[in-house]
């Protein structure tokens, strides 16, 4: 998976703490961050910081949802981390993030999802990427969701997998009011 600017600044970061600890020559610290600023993907990084000691993901960077038996539900005024790891073996997923506090123009949703589906419900205007999330058995709907990022618009990127189920993702329907 190829990364992204923060990814690159994050790990050049854990890169310049290490050495501050005594963990890398500078000599070291030099050549992994000529490496780091032009890595390409995750496994570029990986390579540079797999030796060092592992970081705890801070607030807001990385949550991870799971689920045995119930279902998972996210909705309301809720804060989004920039990576989000749902997992369920039996139940659905749903998360409406039209209300939500979203603070990253990219949020990864990867699912790992054995019986059920998942839902998710986009603020307007936002775009998904579904490419990379695989059904062996259900459907993967995006209901006319365009897919390609947009300047300013919510990026949200879905991958994993659904064994028994499937993937819905959609804006908020709209409600008509009669008097």
């Amino acid at each position: 998976m190829r990364v992204s600017d923060e990814d690159r600044e994050r790990t050049t970061q854990q890169l310049q703490r290490a050495f501050t600890e005594g963990r890398l020559t500078q000599m070291e610290l030099e050549d992994r961050l000529e490496i780091a600023l032009s890595a390409k993907t995750y496994g570029d990084l990986l390579s540079l910081i797999d030796d060092l000691p592992a970081e705890q993901p801070r607030v807001g960077d990385v949550v991870e949802l799971e689920s045995k038996s119930g279902n998972l539900k996210r909705s309301g005024d809720w804060a989004v981390p920039r990576r989000l790891r749902v997992s369920s073996k039996y139940g659905s997923v749903d998360l409406d993030l039209s209300q939500a506090v979203i603070t990253h123009p990219v949020v990864d949703v990867e699912f790992d999802l054995t019986y059920g589906y998942a839902k998710i419900i986009l603020p307007e205007g936002a775009v998904a990427n579904v490419d990379a999330f695989q059904s062996a058995w259900g459907n993967t709907s995006t209901g006319g969701v365009p897919s390609r990022p947009r300047p300013g618009a919510l990026y949200v990127v879905v991958s994993g997998r659904a064994k028994y189920g499937g993937l819905t993702v959609r804006y908020p329907r709209k409600r008509w009011f009669t008097h």
